[in-house]
């Protein structure tokens, strides 16, 4: 207690902000501990997790079980229920698997995050060319955020969307950007472009994300429904002319993941608009249909309508 006394004192005073104590109770007296456990004790949280949260809480079953119908209405309700289980347990799987990256250490890490492929993009960084990455949430992107460097020669840069309250948010980047991962917005991406100063770098996108405008979305069909897809990563890589790779997770076991890269395009000009959105949105695609429970299904993916303007495969700058 004298130890976490004295770093609240000293995180306090050299942030200069009053930071609510609860946040560094929580943080130091909850998550720092739960991390340091060993994993099968941490397998055991996982497993009284999924109990709770599926079976006695019910945390967003209707969105899941919603989302699921919507996306396979060939299934049946028993088929349906049946990867909604194993969705809830391997999004309590994930929770601790999240909670052991702010103390793993790196070689742990690496051994349960393996690249299968990972000469497919660092071919390019053996010619001096930077590209542009993408991946949906699926498996574990947690984990694969802070084994990044051990796959890729680049500098490594992920986009985020910095969270709301400000004492996590430098915690999670911190945890996620403590082995070689740099946490940028696209405002200090294209300001390091602008200066010619930017590295041979890979810079990673999501591509599930729910736009936050319907109007500056990229539409089209995803999992047998209407879907805004965010067009950002294509824009890059045309504005910047760099290949794209996609990066799919694969869960091996619990606790074991491996990471296999396909190359999209290595010149972005040569590519139609719109292609290389439709190409990454297909793959992410076609390991849902695989293997369905390991995506994040409790995302309210699908809650913008396309605007009446916009057909399919168009996207408004505005």
């Amino acid at each position: 207690m004298k130890r976490l006394i004295i770093r609240v004192m000293f995180e306090g005073f050299y942030s200069g902000k009053t930071v609510p104590m609860h946040n560094y109770l929580v943080y130091y007296l909850i998550i720092i501990p739960l991390s340091y456990l060993p994993f099968p004790v941490l397998y055991l949280l996982s497993d009284f997790i999924y109990i709770m949260v599926y079976y006695v809480f019910g945390y967003r079953r209707k969105v899941v079980f919603s989302n699921l119908k919507a996306s396979f209405p060939n299934k049946t309700d028993k088929e349906l229920h049946q990867i909604e289980r194993k969705f809830y347990s391997h999004m309590a799987d994930l929770v601790v698997e999240s909670l052991k990256t702010f103390t793993i250490s790196r070689e742990a890490a690496a051994k349960r995050m393996v690249a299968r492929n990972p000469e497919v993009p660092n071919q390019f960084y053996e010619r001096g060319q930077s590209i542009s990455m993408v991946g949906g949430h699926y498996g574990n992107w947690e984990l694969y955020a802070v084994t990044l460097k051990e796959h890729l020669k680049h500098k490594v840069i992920a986009l985020f969307t910095p969270m709301t309250n400000e004492f996590f948010n430098k915690k999670f980047k911190a945890s996620r950007s403590r082995y070689g991962l740099n946490m940028c917005s696209i405002q200090e991406i294209k300001e390091d472009l602008e200066n010619n100063n930017r590295e041979v770098s890979a810079t990673i996108f999501g591509s599930d994300q729910c736009p936050r405008k319907a109007q500056r979305a990229y539409w089209t069909e995803f999992l047998n429904q209407d879907t805004g897809v965010q067009f950002g990563l294509e824009k890059f890589a045309r504005d910047n002319n760099q290949p794209v790779v996609y990066g799919n997770i694969f869960k091996v076991k619990r606790g074991y993941y491996e990471v296999e890269y396909k190359l999209i395009c290595e010149d972005p000009s040569t590519m139609s608009h719109g292609e290389i959105t439709e190409i990454h949105v297909k793959m992410l695609e076609d390991i849902i249909n695989a293997q369905p429970e390991y995506w994040l299904w409790s995302h309210k993916r699908w809650k913008h309508k396309r605007p009446e303007k916009l057909e399919q495969g168009q996207y408004s700058s505005l």
